[in-house]
């Protein structure tokens, strides 16, 4: 019997909702992504919820929401405690899109599933790993090792290697295998019959123009709307598929010397290009090699402006193009600018990616589009007022409430700490309860002895501190010396926490100052909210930037890896049923596309064994090589059998090596 695999799904199965899969290699369970949507929906985490304290391991693969947005959640609320392994761009980036998320929604809701707190406690778990970097897994996972390997789609996305025994289980979704500006393609053809593929069919039914011919209609698409005076919104996530855009556009306005003005407008904007900054090793090789010759950095943006807030769009009055978080238009600077500009005929709101399942965004990809729609339009006001003075007085009483609790629980502590019996008939016991007179001069209370032995030295069970107070403040030391903590040299300025957001100790990063001083900001508020209905008069349009390979490229590459088994995932039933039908004929004879919370064993038919040699036959073995693949053990002595693959080669071995 081989490595044993079972695979649950938990979302995103037979519909494109977010991806979470439960993987168990051997008995270790393996979470492989962490997903929720733009609507947050709780009871889309319910599966989860049964199995997260069983969880062992966490893998991410790529850094949207739709694969790691649940992490904060799942790690406060579901008992979900395991550790997180990711690539350094996925969690650093993950990071970012998480913040962007909780901020577009605390600024038009009382958004309490999650804080900024649990954000950064969930991503202090993640474990960061190169790409094609072996991970030994330990303890219950004793034997089996992880390995990223380029995904595409986007920056640090991971397709995932999990191998036991010489037996590969593959994890690979939303790969593109085409090499776009700031990404190199996926290395999932470099596999040859692994023992489990899990991939997705989200792609199945979609065929892509060439990359260059999609290009130019997108860039001839805003070119025109500017022509005419009209502005261009371009709703987008908050560090994925943005990149390419970002890169694509500022190549063009730079070729061709216009001069309107670009944005990039989001909460986090400006942390997001600072970082990618620093990630060019993770990128393509067009981009590494050209800043190893000229050291220029891709992401030098000079036609693109970075903004946090809308208020900056104003100093630009005329045409203008504005790349906009969120991409589903649920919330976030593109629901409030789309709002603003979905009257205008002039105006052109021009879509990248398929919009989730139930948004704004799906429904004005409807065809025919809808011709007007109903928003909600929510702002956060400060208290004023009768409002004002109930909220202080609430807070007033909640902290009259915890300095009470705080009060008893020391005096409870303080009872439990002198409550031993005395012994009284051992001369040496010291009573802790008798009262010792007071004495100015000194400034002793009468507890100020309780830790001292008076009467001897020998050590009583009833004795609260036997000894003389005292304390050994050691330090710790190196081969150099003594170690420092460098945070007790720093100078402290007063306006530091308004410029800086220390997101954790190992991020070494900033937020804006704007994002800050929104996060720091604790004016008591509240939201409003209106109904809109909103007339759409202006141009609709999308184009498929979302970086995955389309049905072709999908059903090439399966053929040529050739998996023993299939596993099909996250698309809906009409694509998931294509692709399967498809395998089952061309690519192997087992494929599998399980419903959600089915679980499914994919158990490899080869059969392994372990041997173990002792140090004295080990100490005599020479290895040599048989046919091209094979290596039998040479020893000195007599061979009884030699077994490989369930037949007896002695004879075979006999004959080639003299054994």
């Amino acid at each position: 019997m081989g490595t044993s695999v079972q695979v649950t799904p938990l979302c995103g199965v037979y519909n494109e909702n977010p991806l979470s899969y439960l993987v168990s290699i051997d008995g270790f369970n393996f979470l492989v992504d962490c997903g929720w949507n733009d609507h947050f929906d709780t009871s889309l985490l319910q599966p989860l919820s049964r199995v997260a304290s069983t969880v062992d391991a966490v893998l991410i693969s790529h850094s949207d929401t739709f694969h790691l947005g649940a992490l904060p959640y799942a790690m406060k609320q579901l008992g979900l405690s395991a550790p997180i392994y990711a690539t350094e761009p996925v969690y650093r980036l993950g990071l970012l899109t998480m913040y962007d998320q909780y901020l577009s929604r605390k600024q038009v809701s009382e958004f309490d599933l999650f804080t900024l707190d649990d954000i950064d406690s969930a991503f202090q778990n993640v474990t960061r790993l190169t790409y094609s970097q072996n991970h030994y897994m330990s303890g219950k996972g004793e034997g089996i090792v992880i390995a990223p390997l380029v995904a595409g789609h986007l920056l640090g996305g991971t397709t995932w290697r999990i191998t036991k025994d010489g037996e590969d289980v593959i994890y690979a979704v939303d790969f593109n295998h085409r090499k776009e500006r700031h990404l190199n393609g996926t290395v999932l053809e470099s596999f040859v019959r692994p023992a489990v593929l899990i991939t997705d069919a989200f792609n199945a039914l979609n065929n892509q123009p060439p990359r260059r011919q999609r290009d130019q209609e997108f860039l001839d698409a805003i070119e025109r709307t500017l022509n005419v005076g009209g502005n261009v919104l371009l709703p987008v996530d908050t560090a994925g598929r943005v990149l390419e855009l970002i890169l694509t556009l500022e190549q063009h306005w730079t070729q061709k010397q216009l001069s309107t003005p670009i944005y990039f407008l989001s909460y986090v904007s400006s942390s997001t290009i600072d970082y990618v900054k620093s990630f060019l090793e993770w990128m393509s090789d067009s981009i590494a090699k050209s800043f190893e010759h000229t050291r220029d950095n891709a992401f030098l943006l000079r036609k693109i402006k970075l903004v946090i807030n809308k208020s900056a769009l104003e100093e630009a009055p005329g045409p203008k193009v504005v790349m906009a978080s969120m991409a589903s238009l649920e919330a976030g600077f593109s629901h409030d600018l789309f709002v603003e500009w979905a009257a205008d005929p002039k105006n052109l709101v021009m879509f990248t990616e398929r919009g989730q399942f139930g948004t704004l965004a799906r429904i004005l990809q409807s065809d025919p589009p809808p011709k007007a729609v109903k928003v909600t339009m929510s702002r956060r006001i400060p208290l004023v007022g009768e409002e004002l003075a109930a909220y202080e007085e609430e807070q007033n009483r909640i902290k009259r409430e915890e300095a009470l609790k705080a009060t008893l629980a020391k005096e409870e502590e303080s009872k439990a700490s002198v409550g031993a019996e005395v012994v009284t008939n051992d001369p040496m016991a010291v009573d802790t309860n008798v009262t010792h007179p007071s004495s100015n001069a000194s400034g002793l209370h009468s507890g100020a002895f309780k830790d001292v032995l008076i009467d001897g030295f020998v050590t009583t069970s009833s004795s609260v501190a036997p000894m003389f107070p005292f304390y050994d403040n050691t330090s710790e030391w190196d081969d150099f010396g003594e170690v420092i903590n460098p945070d007790d040299y720093v100078v402290k300025d007063d306006n530091m926490e308004q410029s800086f957001m220390h997101v954790d100790g190992d991020l070494n990063g900033k937020l804006d100052e704007g994002s800050a001083n929104l996060i720091l900001d604790t004016t008591p508020s509240k939201v409003e909210s209106s109904e809109l209905t909103v007339q759409v008069k202006c141009s609709l349009l999308y184009m498929d930037f979302e970086g995955r390979s389309d049905g072709r490229s999908i059903k090439s590459i399966l053929a040529h890896v050739a998996p023993l088994k299939l596993v099909l995932v996250h698309a809906s039933a009409e694509a998931t049923e294509h692709l399967k039908q498809h395998c089952l004929k061309h690519v192997c004879p087992q494929v599998y596309a399980p419903q959600l919370e089915e679980t499914i064993d994919v158990t490899s038919d080869l059969c392994a064994y372990k041997v173990q040699l002792s140090e004295k036959l080990m100490s005599q073995v020479l290895f040599k090589k048989f046919s091209s693949y094979l290596f039998v053990l040479e020893c000195w002595g007599s061979v009884h059998s030699i077994h490989y693959n369930g037949l007896d080669i002695s004879s075979v071995c006999t004959k080639v090596f003299g054994v």
